[in-house]
């Protein structure tokens, strides 16, 4: 008999592994749907949530606080061994060392998710787990950190997962936190790329997002950047999908962020709800002192650009630009677009 087969019936335990901004936003919104909830943590983040709780915020109004005992805090990872599905939120660079403590602790018959950033993450949890049912996914909203225990999700959008067995999406998804299923993750996570690559940028900006996109300076660096990627992943022969809305393809979304302000408001509010505090995660990354993700996103764009002879001046500057950041340590540049192109 397996151990899932042993194990009481009920909702399922969930780990969240590397319980971060995103981790702590999603894991907070579960335990608030009345699902069983571990967050694997750092020790400043034990400490803080155990003081002051969890108060969730969003942009859509969202104000709700948890007690410290709505989900359990746990620093060693052998709190995995009790994990009916492990939710894998670390940042890239420690995908493999969190790979070892779940075959180090964790049932053979838990399910693994990874809902981090880039391309590369599931298929090296699948490497280090052989015999697992390891899972892509895509998580499209912006979460921040705010202090006092308060997470603030200040985008729209609906977590996405690789489709297998059990109905892992169903038993995910709770009030104000929806989870679907797809057969193919590998587009949608490369289209999540492509939106991406605006992290850096709005970390060198030192503006909050939605002030951002609504400068049609910001807007036409993120396109030409876009376009640039775009160019680089069909010589790659790398397909995408948007994670917004299906109804536009990657490629028509540079022509979208050229439109002029009062045209692309009107089809941005179609798409994507933004609230005036939202900041990517990379801005928070320098601002905390940080690595950041940026190998990951512009990154992977410039070593296919070099495998494949195509020029991509705007992504290496961005990422020149934020690990000369990530070394001076004194968070966000607070650059201009024209200072970012090196004009």
């Amino acid at each position: 008999m397996s151990d899932q087969e042993q194990r009481p019936s009920g909702p399922p335990r969930i780990v969240v592994a590397g319980a971060g901004s995103v981790g702590c936003f999603v894991g907070g919104m579960l335990a608030r749907g009345v699902q069983d909830v571990t967050l694997l943590v750092r020790p400043y983040m034990l400490e803080e949530i155990a003081q002051q709780g969890i108060l969730l915020t969003d942009f859509a109004g969202l104000d709700e606080a948890l007690p410290p005992d709505a989900v359990k805090l746990v620093l060693k990872p052998e709190a995995l061994a009790e994990a009916d599905i492990i939710l894998v939120t670390v940042k890239s660079g420690a995908t493999a060392v969190i790979a070892e403590q779940i075959a180090s602790f964790a049932s053979k018959d838990a399910i693994v998710v990874s809902l981090q950033n880039g391309t590369q993450n599931a298929g090296l949890l699948r490497e280090r787990l052989q015999g697992w049912d390891v899972r892509a996914g895509m998580v499209p909203f912006n979460v921040v950190a705010m202090g006092g225990g308060r997470f603030h999700r200040g985008t729209s959008g609906d977590i996405v997962i690789e489709k297998g067995l059990g109905h892992v999406a169903r038993k995910l998804s709770v009030s104000g936190l929806d989870v679907h299923e797809v057969k193919r993750m590998a587009p949608v996570q490369w289209g999540k790329l492509l939106i991406n690559l605006n992290n850096g940028l709005n970390a060198l900006s030192n503006v909050p997002l939605r002030k951002q996109i609504m400068d049609i300076r910001w807007r036409r660096l993120m396109a030409d950047q876009m376009t640039e990627a775009l160019a680089v992943l069909a010589a790659a022969s790398v397909e995408t999908t948007n994670p917004v809305t299906a109804s536009v393809s990657m490629t028509m979304v540079p022509k979208i962020l050229r439109l002029p302000t009062w045209a692309f408001r009107w089809v941005a509010k179609a798409m994507l709800a933004i609230d005036p505090t939202a900041r990517s995660s990379m801005w928070e990354d320098l601002t905390k002192g940080r690595l950041t993700e940026i190998d990951e996103l512009q990154g992977v764009i410039v070593a296919l650009a070099h495998q494949h002879g195509i020029p991509a001046p705007i992504n290496e500057r961005v990422m020149s630009l934020v690990r000369d950041a990530e070394n001076a340590g004194h968070g966000s540049p607070a650059l201009m677009p024209a200072q970012v192109r090196g004009d």
